[in-house]
């Protein structure tokens, strides 16, 4: 599993663009001289991702740009098509960059997988936050499963 002072590993995500999905390299999104904000959820639409982690990042946007944080990042193992219909559903806007994670690359080069397939899920993130700068893991707020308490959005706000 990664962890504080690893380097976030190498991966292409996708984001839902004008003209459709986009590729977002790891390395773009966190590179030198960035302060990212990324939290990872088990899947789009599901409760409590959509009632509470993506609106806490997207109420809390200004006060963690206020920190410094120059992108604040919401990544599933989902297509970007999915994230780009949540992001809108979520009324995301500017605030959060969705990104999907399709085939779990990501996930499983983060060490923090999740098995839900007994939901019918397959293999899923682990809802968690990190605060990456200069492409380095500072913090990262694993779930225990089934909870949401230290990936939420107060939570990393505390912390930065």
């Amino acid at each position: 599993m990664a962890k504080i002072g690893d380097k976030v590993p190498s991966a292409t995500l996708r984001t839902m663009g004008p003209e459709g999905p986009k590729a977002v390299t790891t390395e773009e999104l966190f590179a030198p001289g960035k302060k990212v904000v990324a939290f990872a959820l088990p899947g789009a639409f599901t409760p409590t991702c959509s009632a509470k982690h993506v609106p806490g990042f997207v109420a809390e946007a200004a006060a963690l740009k206020a920190k410094g944080v120059d992108t604040i990042a919401c990544i599933s193992v989902n297509d970007a098509f999915v994230m780009g219909a949540w992001g809108k559903d979520q009324k995301a806007g500017d605030a959060v960059l969705m990104l999907g994670d399709g085939n779990g690359e990501f996930t499983q080069a983060m060490g923090l997988t999740m098995d839900g397939s007994k939901f019918g899920l397959g293999t899923r993130s682990q809802r968690y936050a990190m605060v990456v700068e200069d492409g380095v893991i500072k913090n990262l707020f694993v779930e225990k499963p089934g909870a949401f308490e230290v990936s939420s959005a107060e939570h990393v706000l505390k912390n930065l």
